[in-house]
Parts: structure tokens; C-alpha cells; sequence
């Protein structure tokens, strides 16, 4: 991670390297805490966070799934993110708004303890690899399950419930792959560490539904309804390993991983395929302000952004 010069914390921006909390907030203890990924694109017209207020309010979901009170609103969230973004001079960053529950008391319970809110921004490139957004990456079949939805609720993006991704992922990379695909309870395909799944077959796209306990997320969405725009046929449903091996393409979606394809799965060879490429350019050309067909996603800083060169 490359550090930037600050970091906002509840309300304040103090230095990266003084943006500290107590060993006993309960949150490291008890993984309660919600978190966000967003991007900022440096676009023609200035920076963009691509669909800002839409992570904001699924942050502010998460966090009533959590019995968690945010002591900041929505727009409160959205003006520290432009904040951050233009002290640290990052025309083109990743945010991680993160809240949690502090130090107070170290039951189980959370009552009664404080909620610390924190933004941090970095340069964060292609996550699985500017050649796995070209190429395909490799993925394997997870042997944990994904956590089901009266587990824990997986529509929020709550820090504990990640525990289930990193043994996935670590797995999946210490046996020599890029990512994990997890399964449900009932052999249902869910989702990866970090990122939904799409299908392709016949032309038509297939992505589980949300009862597959899989997070809903913003560019699952986004793809959706590019897709849908573009002349395809976008299916909800519950899906098998087997459509994965049978796929005329495989893909997933995130903030992070953008629009990355898999080229495997299993070692089962799938390759890249032109639906995948399709979508992942009209993705990226909107998320870059290159197109002007979905601009309304995009959300643009209010002052232009100064790099530390230009300041």
C-alpha cells in the first residue's frame, strides 16, 4: 500500500502515520465494523468518483444490519471523500470509508461503545493485474463455503464476514491460483473473495441472485444494466459448478477487480471471451468519463484536483 499524506478520522484529517485506535476497540477484537471500496477516475472533465453516493448508502445499510448509528450522514461521508481526495492530491485513488466500534468495553456486546468513522485514499492499480484484465486470471473452486445469509448478513459489507474471503483467497493462492469461487451450503455458486460472478453461455448472462448469499454489489449492478443496454439478456438465478466448466465465458466484478475475465477454472480452460471484453470496455470507458451513455454514475469533485507536482 503506498501511503498518502492523510487520512480523514472522525472529522479530522490527521497524518497517515498518526491515524491510530486502541488495541482494545472492539472492532479488532470482534470484526465489527462496514467498510466500502470506491474508485476515483481521473476522467477530462476532472475526477470522478464512480457511483459514490450508491457506496455511501450501501455503507450506511451495512451498518444498520449491524445495529451501528453512522454519526455522519450520507452527504457528511460524500464531502470528506472529496476532502480527502483533494488534500492528498490523488486525481485517480481507491477510498475505504470504514466504520467500526471503538474502544470501550470488550464484551461481546457492543452496546454502549463508541463508532470511530474513517476514510483513507490511496493509488491502488488494477487488483488482479493489469495483464489479468487483459488476459484472464485462474481461478479455483474454494473448499469453504460461502457464510449463509441467516449465518451472518452477507448484503452487508461488515468487516468479520471477510474472514470468509481471505481463507478463500488464501487458499486459492497458495495452491497457485489468482482467486477463489465460493459455493454455497447447497452447492449453489456464490461469489468470489472480493468480487461477484457472471456467466455466459449462448449469449445470454447469468449471475446468482442475492439468495445465494452473495454481497450486493454496486458494479454487479452497474454490469447489469449495461449489459441490459447493450442488447443482452441478464438472468438472476441460481447457478452450479458445472455452468462454471460449461460456460462460454466466465467474468467478475468489483470495485477493485473492475471487469476481470477468467480464463479458468479448475485448470478447466475457458478463455476470453467478446461478451466479457465488450462489457468491460463500456465499463471502463464510462467509469473513465470517456462515454456519456451512463455519465449519471459519475460524480465529480467539486474543486479540480491538484497533484503534489502542480500545487
Amino acid at each position: 500500500m503506498q501511503e498518502t499524506d492523510k487520512i480523514w478520522m472522525n472529522g479530522e484529517l490527521v497524518d497517515w502515520a498518526d491515524a491510530r485506535i486502541h488495541v482494545g476497540a472492539h472492532g479488532l477484537h470482534y470484526g465489527s465494523g462496514i467498510f466500502e471500496g470506491i474508485r476515483a477516475y481521473a476522467t477530462a472533465k476532472g475526477t470522478s468518483v464512480f457511483r459514490l453516493s450508491d457506496h455511501l448508502k450501501r455503507l450506511e445499510n451495512s451498518a444498520r444490519l449491524l445495529y451501528m448509528d453512522l454519526p455522519y450522514t450520507i452527504e457528511e461521508l460524500r464531502s470528506a471523500c472529496f476532502e480527502l481526495i483533494s488534500v492528498n492530491g490523488l486525481p485517480e485513488c481507491y477510498l475505504r470509508p470504514i466504520a467500526f466500534y471503538g474502544y470501550g468495553e470488550l464484551g461481546v456486546a457492543a452496546t454502549g461503545n463508541p463508532i470511530d468513522v474513517v476514510i483513507m485514499s490511496w493509488p491502488w492499480g488494477a487488483y488482479l493485474g493489469e495483464e489479468g484484465l487483459k488476459a484472464g486470471i485462474r481461478a479455483k473452486i474454494s473448499s469453504w463455503q460461502r457464510v449463509g445469509p441467516n449465518v451472518i448478513p452477507h448484503a452487508a459489507k461488515a468487516t468479520g464476514v471477510y474472514v470468509n474471503s481471505m481463507l478463500a483467497v488464501t487458499e486459492a493462492n497458495r495452491a497457485g491460483y489468482d482467486e477463489a469461487i465460493l459455493l454455497t451450503a447447497d452447492g449453489y455458486l456464490a461469489d468470489g473473495s472480493g468480487e461477484n460472478v457472471f456467466v455466459v453461455q449462448g449469449g445470454r448472462i447469468f449471475t446468482p441472485d442475492l439468495s445465494a448469499s452473495i454481497l450486493p454489489g454496486i458494479t454487479r449492478d452497474t454490469v447489469i444494466q449495461i449489459a441490459q443496454d447493450l442488447g443482452y439478456t441478464v438472468i438472476e438465478k441460481n447457478l452450479i459448478r458445472s455452468d462454471l466448466f460449461v460456460a462460454d465465458e466466465v467474468f467478475m466484478t468489483g470495485t477493485a477487480a473492475e471487469v476481470t475475465p477468467l480464463r479458468s477454472i479448475d485448470d478447466v480452460e475457458i478463455g476470453v471471451g467478446p461478451i466479457t471484453l465488450e462489457i468491460q470496455e463500456a465499463y471502463l470507458d464510462t467509469a473513465r468519463g470517456r462515454s456519456e451513455r451512463w455519465a449519471q454514475w459519475l460524480e465529480y469533485a467539486p474543486d479540480p484536483v491538484q497533484t503534489p507536482a502542480e500545487a
